[in-house]
């Protein structure tokens, strides 16, 4: 094997010669150096490395194919920020180091497998003789190494200021002052790769002018986006929609962008290339512009998917509502953060009410939506149906101060306003706000009128979930009725998320009616229904039924752990069972009764193991030991 620094070169001019020189090839007849190159190796066998090709890679893939085509025996490793497009070329991307993940503990045995954590560990005792990994430090260790996505000049260039630096104090100067923490690199090193900001510098003066307009208009996106969104975003002044697909490959070609796997191709850049184009967007003087566009383009998405609810798309939307999460965060801060945007952040973050609420996102809904009506005090029909959201996901959180205040706010508007839109926002959180005082014919009552030449399948579901249980507390047995509706409509026009909430809150009102094998049927295919969604708020309702009806059938031990699961569920969406008007009188009742069968040192274990189990594994056991 044979090495060749291609990475020294400053041009093309000395490349064939170089290659020669590593070679040991002298010749003196005054022939092309390239005549004399090919000669030698035409009946040669061996493994030519060229590292660092990217800044002469038109040059190294004509030399690639020349000595390939004299050369049968001859096989080129070429490493470069850009394919060759050579003849024969296979491609094998080298991702950045593996780091631990967020999710996982960080414990001594995943620290000395990461290679990224020992890349680190390494570096910093060069640095600071004596540092190791410890006890006392692995978690803000795998912290930096996590931040810096595993890039091994990254994390080189990091190790080393643990000479003058706490780990604490390089991870808050990682989030204020990236590329200046990175600025000092190895002197023996080439300029252009001698520090992190250098080697993406470098990797830019290698792009056309549109590919370079599109890195910097593309740093805009957090996280991953594809290609209808970089069309819609990246093209503007002097690129064309139909010119971002080649520019976009161009730019995976050249390792800035990384293609993710997937059904649908997305993109990402890595946190520090996105960096260097967002200080590049801003210096160019048109972040704002580009970021408007942005914006526009999720609130014209989020629009769009909240028309599909309670619709045979409404999976697919859900889907997208998951994968753009940090897109339509980026998009609302902008919202909060440009003058005169805040309105367009009501009308985002109030859109995706449904999907908020299937997610369980309750208190982040209520972020976005909270600070926008701070910043947006001018009265509209979208500041009502801000009112609305945000007031009825305080109710079902348990917040009842914050839901009356926004349904007391909600009412004076809808009478300055006295638009239908509003007053019918006014009455759904007054219907609400009656219901959680317990006054449930008046709450009944407002629903109804609600429903009232109501066209929108999404508002008419949310309402009719909401009267198939009002009733039913209320004594009557007309939740049956509302319930019945409610799944008639999904299963006409809905999809499986809409669904899954018609089932358990049908199955709640014929639990609290008396029909208990009815309801554990109606509640176990809720959950079947709800299984792949990760529907936190849904399945803690649907684990709290299943316990009540296996305390009544004096299986206290399985109704413990049951509301062991749901209580794991219940903080994770910041709510409390019994601050909920609608299920608060039994989980109270049967909390006693499995007390009293249980002790409480039993009661205590079989509650642990039930709030031990994850998600799917609480799905699981709930749906054993079929009733």
């Amino acid at each position: 094997m044979w090495l060749v620094e291609v990475a020294a070169l400053e041009d093309d001019k000395f490349l064939v010669q170089t290659v020669a020189d590593v070679l040991g090839v002298r010749d003196h007849s005054g022939r092309p150096p390239m005549v004399v190159l090919t000669e030698f190796l035409e009946d040669k066998e061996l493994l030519l490395v060229l590292d660092n090709c990217e800044h002469l890679v038109d040059a190294c893939a004509m030399l690639v194919s020349d000595m390939l085509r004299a050369a049968p025996g001859l096989r080129v490793l070429a490493t470069s920020r850009q394919v060759l497009r050579s003849g024969g070329e296979a491609l094998l991307e080298v991702p950045p180091l593996p780091v631990p993940q967020a999710e996982r503990p960080v414990t001594a045995q995943l620290v000395a497998r990461n290679a990224a954590v020992r890349l680190f560990a390494e570096r910093a005792a060069v640095a600071r003789p004596g540092f190791r990994v410890d006890a006392g430090n692995r978690a803000a260790v795998v912290r930096v190494c996590r931040r810096l996505e595993g890039i091994p000049l990254a994390i080189e260039l990091t190790a080393v200021r643990v000479r003058a630096l706490s780990l604490d104090q390089i991870l808050e100067r990682l989030e204020s002052c990236y590329f200046e923490l990175l600025a000092e690199g190895s002197r023996a090193a080439v300029p252009r790769v001698r520090t992190l900001r250098a080697a993406i510098a470098s990797s830019f003066e290698l792009c056309s002018e549109q590919e370079r307009t599109v890195w910097l208009r593309a740093s805009v996106f957090t996280g991953a986006f594809d290609l209808g969104a970089a069309e819609e975003v990246c093209a503007d002044t002097g690129i064309a929609g139909e010119d971002v697909l080649e520019l976009v490959a161009g730019l995976v070609d050249k390792s800035v962008l990384v293609r993710t796997d997937g059904s649908v191709a997305r993109f990402r850049m890595l946190e520090a290339i996105r960096q260097f184009g967002e200080q590049g967007l801003a210096s160019s003087g048109r972040q704002s512009v580009v970021r408007l566009r942005h914006r526009d383009y999720y609130a014209r998405l989020a629009e769009v998917a909240e028309r599909e609810w309670v619709g045979p798309n409404e999976l697919v939307w859900f889907a997208w509502f998951r994968r753009e999460r940090a897109n339509l965060r980026t998009a609302l801060e902008f919202c909060l953060t440009e003058l005169g945007q805040a309105r367009a952040g009501l009308a985002i973050a109030a859109s995706l009410w449904s999907y908020w609420c299937i997610s369980g996102w309750f208190s982040e809904a209520r972020h976005w939506l909270e600070s926008a009506l701070n910043l947006e005090r001018e009265s509209s029909p979208a500041r009502a149906k801000a009112l609305w959201v945000n007031g009825l996901f305080a109710f079902m959180q348990g917040d009842s101060a914050a839901g009356w205040s926004m349904e007391r706010e909600c009412q004076a508007l809808a009478r300055r306003l006295g638009d239908e839109h509003s007053f019918a926002y006014a009455k759904r959180l007054s219907g609400t706000a009656a219901f959680v005082r317990l006054d449930f014919p008046r709450s009944l009552a407002l629903f109804e009128d609600a429903l009232t030449g109501l066209a929108d399948r999404a508002a008419i579901w949310i309402i009719l979930l909401q009267m198939s249980a009002t009733p039913s507390i209320a004594g009557e047995d007309r939740a049956a009725a509302f319930g019945e509706q409610c799944l008639n409509l999904v299963n006409n026009r809905g999809g499986p998320m809409s669904k899954s909430w018609a089932l358990w809150v049908h199955g709640l009102g014929r639990w609290t009616a008396g029909h208990r094998q009815l309801a554990d049927r109606l509640i176990r295919e809720a959950l079947r229904t709800g299984r792949p969604l990760d529907d936190q708020w849904g399945t803690a309702h649907c684990l709290e039924i299943l316990a009540w009806n296996a305390a009544a059938e004096r299986n206290a031990e399985r109704a413990a752990r049951l509301l062991g699961a749901a209580s794991r569920l219940w903080q994770a969406t910041g709510t409390s069972p019994a601050e909920l008007p609608h299920i608060a009188p039994d989980h109270a009742l049967y909390g006693r009764r499995i007390q009293q069968a249980l002790g409480n040192e039993a009661r205590t274990t079989h509650f642990s193991e039930g709030a031990k189990l994850t998600s799917e594994q609480a799905i699981a056991y709930a749906l054993s030991h079929e009733a």
